[in-house]
């Protein structure tokens, strides 16, 4: 019904505002596409041109000199706070050109007003309309971010190691009393040992003598170590200082390890000797107490040869650039980058320099690369992120480089996401770039408030507008932008105005959406004149039109059950179903196209688990049929670059009606139920050695739970216990000490969703418990905020999804398919929760199978999608 009062609207709409007949339709023919390709050349070229010179200005400081020889631009932090209603829609009610009647006039100016008042609860733009320059943070350029490379230390001393075995840059020599001698760093042994320390503070050094020993940019300097260290026990203390373990430390070597230690000062190792001696008399538990592993210990090397940078100890070269200059040490850049490796070993002339001038470096960035070099971590923010990721790529320095990108593929938000792209492509980074564009396309309608969007080229607009992966909830977002864009200089854009319109599907939009496309002053232009016609007549098309929504990542249905259509039976898939794209239709309909990707070679399942981990999909345990003894533990593994499977190493117990986890490279089972016994039991897959071994167990028996890794934690919510009570319960499980509660949610629950977006854990569907102890449908939904520690209620559901499917694609949070516990109906519909519009949306039907299914988010390969 309310489509027919659409099409009437639309007829009447257009009897008024058509006043000619038989103007050009709205088509480009192969000619006026090779002419607009002509002018779009011309028009990128002198808008190129003046970017260029803006960029120049605003968006990048000029690298010169240094290894990389091509100097490019990074993006501007100058940022403009736009009121989109102005800058996107500039109307002009009194447009003679069109001849408005005065009732039109009078009727636009009622139909804008209820516009303005409803639009807070409108479908237009889905509230995306209402987020502009001035919402966002206005200092969010401003905001730090410290991030840390955790694997810093270690890859730091694995290069040290290798520059030791080849005497790069060593200068100490140590001679012991059996007549071995050790070429080492001394600031990697001052930092486990406090007597090579303080003889680097005292400078009581002997000096080998440089033309019977040369060196390469480094004085050396040996010491002769008394008769109480032998070449076991230095060989150890060398070995944990470049590696923070011992592997030659046993009952038979202790004694000599310990000498050393002593001798030279190192507590560390000393403590390590002391396990070993001790070993014998420890009881199973302290037996079986965390010891601080290699990395841990590295990590405090690492600090301490910062402490000796900061105090100038062992240092033995001088940067410096405009505005400062910094004592370091040689061996230290040269491990973190290529530049000063080259520089300090190859013969250059700064090789022997005991001072080295950057002059194409600012102090402020040179401190913060040597911080990173012996810390693995970095300040960040938008301000200064381009600068330093430009500084570490012409240094080729990969610690700092690494740290960088990370923060431009985590922080990115529609205010930088276009500097970020316009970087990658100068810079000819693509997977940057990628990542980039993937976000400007998913989050179109806050980028297109953002005013950057109208320094793209017309090339780079049309590729985004014409991408199948376009992420928008209405046609007017797509019409603001290009009309923004072309007012933004109408003399070079309004060739362009045809191109562009055609990206837009006109016929999806409302009359009251149309309107702001009725009102626009660049009609008035007669050149625009058989647009503006065929514009009209595609509005008033009767013909079926969508837009397709095709996103990057495919939404994956695997395994579960359905009721048979004549509802007599039910039937178990073990099918994989893919979400292939979305259709938008007029107003808030949608379709989802589903396509059959594979088939399980094993038997059929429902009730178990899904994870993806390098990109393959891995499938866990569940029940291939309804008996008590019809339980699995069998693993499958599917490679969708292969169309492969792989059956591995089956689970140490039968789970249904568990949870599975990814976290560290591991995946987790966790809990679960095998008739008739609940079970506390979890346990850890290892990929790489594909075997499983049971972690610390649950509090209780559990099942119906979910669980998910977040912040690197795993968090718990709801399930059912083994006296079949529901659970409202949240706690963190740490699989080497065991559960810590949290706060409880408003309602116990269990066979329900929980997914993560943003900074909180989203839950929704599955049953309780009622008061009269009975149980029932839950549709009240809750999120979690881990910082408070809190829950709050969310937006309801409409109807029952108990043992569903729970994913998160393109922002949104999806329940699909489960049943209704109160009449074991089947929930045959997908519904989507957006955070921004908080709203549940009726997305379209499931596939095939309904109950106890299990979706997940996977990365197929371009032959699997339409």
């Amino acid at each position: 019904m309310a489509e027919e009062i659409e099409e009437e609207q639309k007829e009447e709409f257009y009897g008024e505002a058509k006043d000619a007949e038989g103007k050009e339709r709205y088509e480009v023919d192969d000619e006026e596409d090779r002419q607009l390709s002509e002018v779009a050349l011309v028009e990128e070229k002198n808008d190129g041109e003046e970017e260029q010179q803006e960029q120049s200005r605003e968006h990048v400081r000029i690298i010169e000199g240094g290894n990389i020889e091509q100097n490019q631009e990074s993006s501007s932090r100058a940022h403009t706070t736009v009121n989109e209603e102005n800058e996107c829609c500039n109307f002009d009610k009194e447009e003679k050109a069109k001849k408005l009647t005065a009732e039109e006039e009078t009727r636009f100016k009622v139909d804008q007003e209820k516009l303005q008042k409803d639009k807070q609860g409108s479908a237009v733009d889905e509230g995306a309309e209402h987020w502009t320059e001035n919402e966002a943070d206005a200092n969010y350029e401003d905001v730090v971010k410290i991030y840390c490379k955790g694997d810093h230390p270690t890859n730091l001393f694995r290069t040290l190691t290798e520059f030791r075995d080849s005497s790069l840059l060593t200068d100490l020599i140590l001679s012991t009393g059996d007549g071995n001698t050790f070429n080492i760093h001394s600031p990697v042994l001052a930092a486990v040992c406090s007597y090579i320390r303080e003889c680097l503070i005292q400078r009581h050094v002997h000096r080998v003598d440089e033309s019977k020993e040369p060196s390469v940019g480094v004085q050396r300097w040996s010491m002769s170590l008394g008769p109480e260290v032998d070449h076991v026990g230095l060989k150890a203390v060398v070995e944990f200082a470049y590696t923070g373990h011992i592997s030659c430390l046993n009952m038979s070597t202790w004694h000599q390890i310990k000498m050393a230690a002593q001798s030279l000062g190192a507590p560390r190792v000393l403590d390590l000797c002391k396990e070993v001696e001790e070993k014998s008399t420890k009881t199973e538990a302290q037996k079986k107490e965390v010891k601080m592993s290699a990395a841990e210990q590295m990590k405090i090397s690492l600090q301490s040869i910062k402490r000796l940078c900061m105090e100038r100890v062992g240092c033995d070269v001088i940067l410096e650039a405009p505005g400062g200059s910094f004592h370091v040490h040689r061996v230290i850049l040269a491990v973190c980058t290529d530049f000063f490796r080259g520089m300090f070993t190859s013969g250059m002339i700064e090789t022997f320099q005991p001072c080295v001038t950057l002059p194409f470096l600012l102090a402020s960035e040179l401190e913060v690369l040597i911080d990173c070099s012996y810390s693995g971590t970095l300040p960040l923010s938008w301000t200064c992120v381009f600068e330093i990721t430009c500084t570490a790529l012409q240094l080729q320095y990969q610690p700092a480089l690494s740290l960088c990108l990370n923060f431009l593929r985590q922080e990115i938000n529609p205010h930088s996401c276009l500097d970020v792209a316009s970087f990658a492509e100068a810079y000819e980074m693509p997977q940057l770039l990628e990542v980039a564009d993937d976000f400007v396309l998913l989050n179109f309608q806050k980028v297109a408030c953002v005013s950057k969007l109208n320094d793209l080229s017309a090339k780079k607009l049309l590729k985004y507008l014409k991408s199948p992966s376009l992420c928008v909830s209405s046609e007017l977002a797509v019409f603001k932008a290009v009309v923004a864009w072309i007012e933004a200089k109408p003399k070079t854009r309004l060739t362009f105005a045809k191109r562009l319109m055609k990206t837009i599907n006109f016929p999806l939009m409302t009359v009251e959406e149309f309107k702001e496309f009725k009102y626009l002053t660049m009609w008035s232009d007669h050149n625009l004149s058989g647009v503006y016609e065929a514009i009209l007549d595609d509005f008033r098309s009767k013909e079926s039109h969508c837009r397709i929504y095709q996103p990057k990542e495919t939404l994956v249905l695997i395994g579960g059950d359905q009721i048979s259509e004549d509802l007599r039976g039910r039937s178990i898939s073990r099918e994989l179903w893919g979400l292939n794209a979305l259709r938008i239709y007029t107003g808030r309909k949608k379709a989802i196209d589903w396509k059959k990707l594979a088939e399980m070679p094993e038997q059929e399942r429902f009730s178990h688990e899904v994870a993806v981990l390098e990109g393959q999909l891995y499938v866990l345990g569940g029940k291939h049929y309804y008996g008590i003894s019809d339980n699995l533990n069998s693993v499958l593994r599917y490679d969708p670059v292969q169309n492969s499977w792989e059956s591995l190493t089956e689970m140490q117990k039968d789970r249904g009606s568990f949870s599975v986890v990814v976290l560290d490279g591991m995946i987790y089972a966790i809990g679960g139920h095998c008739d008739p016994e609940y079970m506390e039991s979890v346990e850890r897959y290892c990929p790489t050695e594909n075997s499983w071994s049971f972690t610390w167990p649950l509090d209780l028996p559990l099942a119906g739970h979910v669980a998910k890794a977040f912040q690197g934690k795993i968090f718990i919510s709801g399930g059912l216990s083994s006296i079949s009570q529901h659970l409202s319960s949240m706690f963190l499980y740490h699989p080497e000490t065991g559960s810590t509660y949290l706060a409880n949610m408003a309602k116990p629950r269990a066979r329900h969703c929980m997914e993560i977006l943003g900074e909180r854990l989203y839950v929704a569907g599955g049953i309780t418990s009622e008061d009269n102890m009975g149980m029932g449908d839950l549709l009240t939904c809750e999120v979690y905020n881990p910082v408070a520690d809190s829950w709050t209620a969310f937006t309801s559901l409409s109807v029952p999804h108990v043992s569903a499917g729970g994913a998160v694609l393109g922002g949104k949070f999806y329940v699909l398919g489960g049943y209704s516990h109160e009449d074991f109906s089947e929930t045959k519909l997908v519904h989507c929760y957006d955070p921004t519009t908080k709203r549940w949306e009726n997305m379209g039907k499931m596939p095939g199978p309904n109950s106890d299914i299990r979706a997940i988010v996977l990365c197929l390969p371009p032959h699997f999608r339409m």
